[in-house]
C-alpha cells in the first residue's frame, strides 16, 4: 500500500511541476503520462542515480553537495526521454534549466506530501 501511495505522490508532484515550470509539458492523456513518468522516474532514481552519485562523489564533495542537483536534473531528463521515446508517453522537458527546476519542485512537493500522507511513526 505504501508503494502505491509513494507512486501517486510522485505523479501529483509531476503534475505540480508541469503547472509551475514553463519548459515541462504533457501531451495526450495527462494522468497516464504522469503515472508512467512516475514509474520511470522511480526506476531511474533506483538504478541510475546511485551509480551517478558514486561516479561523481568527488564533485559532490567539492561542491558541498550542490552537484546532486545536477544529477537530479539529469535523471529527470533521462526519465522524460525514456518515457517519451521508448514508451510513447507525451511528457516533454525542453531544456536542462526546466529539468533542474522541475526536479527541485518534484522533490519539494514529494517531501511535503510524504510527510503529510505517510506517517512512519505508526509502524
Amino acid at each position: 500500500m505504501k508503494l502505491i501511495l509513494r507512486w501517486l505522490i510522485i505523479a501529483v508532484s509531476l503534475y505540480v511541476a508541469v503547472l509551475i515550470v514553463p519548459g515541462i509539458a504533457v501531451e495526450g492523456d495527462a494522468w497516464i503520462a504522469f503515472s508512467v513518468m512516475a514509474l520511470v522516474l522511480g526506476l531511474v532514481n533506483a538504478i541510475v542515480r546511485p551509480i551517478l552519485k558514486m561516479l561523481s562523489c568527488g564533485f559532490i564533495i567539492i561542491t558541498l553537495g550542490l552537484f546532486v542537483f545536477i544529477i537530479n536534473a539529469g535523471t529527470f531528463m533521462l526519465a522524460s526521454n525514456i518515457a517519451r521515446n521508448w514508451l510513447g508517453v507525451g511528457f516533454y522537458v525542453d531544456n536542462f534549466g526546466a529539468a533542474l527546476l522541475g526536479s527541485v519542485i518534484v522533490s519539494i512537493v514529494s517531501v511535503v506530501l510524504s510527510q503529510i500522507l505517510i506517517d512512519e511513526d505508526k509502524r
